[in-house]
C-alpha cells in the first residue's frame, strides 16, 4: 500500500472534507499540520504549492485542494 500524507492547517474546510473522506472509506493516512511543522511547510512550497490540503501519494502525483475524484481511487 502506498503512504499518504495529507499536509494541511487548522481551520481549513478543504483539509476537514479531505480528512473526513478518508476516515469514511477506511484509508490509512498520515497528516501534518504545516502551521505547526516548518519543514512541511517548506516541501509543499518546495512542490509549487500554495494551498491546502496538499496530498502526496508515494508513487503518484501530488495535488491540493478537496478532490473526490482522485481520492475516490485510494478506497
Amino acid at each position: 500500500m502506498s503512504k499518504i500524507t495529507v499536509y494541511s492547517k487548522p481551520n481549513c474546510m478543504q483539509c476537514n472534507f479531505t480528512k473526513k473522506y478518508l476516515d469514511d472509506k477506511g484509508v490509512d493516512y498520515s497528516t501534518l499540520d504545516v502551521f505547526a511543522d516548518e519543514e512541511a511547510l517548506n516541501h509543499i512550497k518546495s512542490l509549487g504549492f500554495q494551498s491546502l490540503p496538499v496530498v502526496e501519494i508515494d508513487g503518484e502525483e501530488p495535488f491540493n485542494g478537496f478532490r473526490p475524484d482522485l481520492l475516490a481511487k485510494l478506497a
